[in-house]
């Protein structure tokens, strides 16, 4: 990705410039808090943190509105804050804590909030595409105008279960934008190594779904992009592909070295591609706000971050019976 032009007049509110430095901000200070819990083995099992990537939910949640729903893979905990779920139950749900999402039985992978339209994590790699395009079709068949933001990463893209997926997506006219977040390395494979084309999103050319590639590391190129799909998608013209750009600065789990690439790609992209520090360029540029504005919005999103590990914390472990319970669903 070639080093940005920050520009001091986007096509954004002060306001809304705002909301998004503060949206993607907690997804950082609550990805980092969550690295740091990992460390001291007070989350166990899988967590793929978010690092990076902020900017593609923030920005596609701007383009959404309420009743659109949406599901990803297991580097899910970005999304769910940026749709609205509460820190402190996400943070108890990773900490396995009888006060998360799924009850502390669920963990990092699979959390799921019905009034915020999240319908999951899921940790088999491609299994959510398919969902996601079941969920659109629920909103067609009842004949609303609802849309269903369907994400996966570029090694998923590789999966065949996408194409049957894009096949019936098209054939259907779903409603279902395919959001593929390309962070360049899969698990840990460069995608010039793994994938034919430089360009996933033409693969929707096939079945005659249009796409269009973004700049993930942009939350305004982000959010236009999303708005067009949505357009696309509300005006029922079925599928869209948004192959996103962008770029994870953690390995693809907290237990990933990353070695497959040098310290050095990861710094350039910190300094010179950061999707924070271009929101924070703009408004201090475009003097709707100081460095001391900013480092206040800091202290109070630390605040919240603390107070959702505190709350984990304090959260008692779900007892035993709960094993049994959420298995079967209630014959009535």
């Amino acid at each position: 990705m070639a080093a940005r032009k920050t520009s001091v007049k986007p096509n954004v509110s002060p306001q809304e410039l705002t909301q998004f430095y503060r949206d993607m901000l907690l997804i950082r200070r609550f990805e980092e808090k969550a690295g740091q819990l990992y460390g001291m083995g007070l989350i166990g099992g899988f967590c793929h943190l978010y690092i990076g990537q902020e900017a593609v939910v923030v920005g596609l949640e701007a383009a959404a509105e309420e009743g659109d729903k949406r599901i990803t893979s297991y580097r899910d905990h970005g999304h769910m804050l940026a749709c609205g779920m509460d820190p402190n139950g996400v943070m108890a749900e990773l900490t396995g804590r009888e006060g998360g999402y799924s009850k502390g039985k669920g963990g990092s992978m699979h959390m799921f909030s019905r009034e915020k339209h999240f319908y999951g994590g899921h940790g088999i790699v491609g299994a959510q595409v398919p969902l996601g395009a079941g969920l659109a079709f629920s909103d067609k068949y009842r004949g609303n105008d609802r849309v269903t933001f369907t994400y996966f990463g570029d090694g998923a893209a590789n999966q065949g279960q996408v194409y049957e997926t894009f096949n019936m997506a098209a054939l259907w006219e779903l409603p279902v934008i395919f959001v593929i977040e390309n962070n360049q390395y899969a698990m840990g494979t460069a995608m010039k190594r793994s994938t034919s084309t430089p360009d996933i999103y033409h693969r929707g050319a096939a079945f005659g779904i249009p796409g269009e590639m973004v700049d993930g590391m942009d939350v305004l190129a982000v959010r236009d992009a999303g708005q067009k799909a949505v357009k696309h998608c509300r005006s029922g013209k079925g599928p869209y592909i948004l192959e996103v750009k962008t770029y994870r600065y953690r390995g693809h789990s907290m237990s990933d070295p990353a070695k497959y690439r040098t310290r050095e790609e990861v710094s350039k992209m910190r300094e010179e591609r950061d999707a924070i520090d271009h929101v924070r360029e703009l408004l201090v540029q475009g003097g709707h706000a100081s460095e001391e504005d900013l480092k206040a919005i800091d202290k109070e999103i630390k605040a919240v971050v603390s107070a959702s590990a505190e709350f984990a914390r304090e959260s008692p472990e779900p007892a035993l019976d709960e094993l049994w319970t959420d298995i079967y669903a209630e014959v009535r």
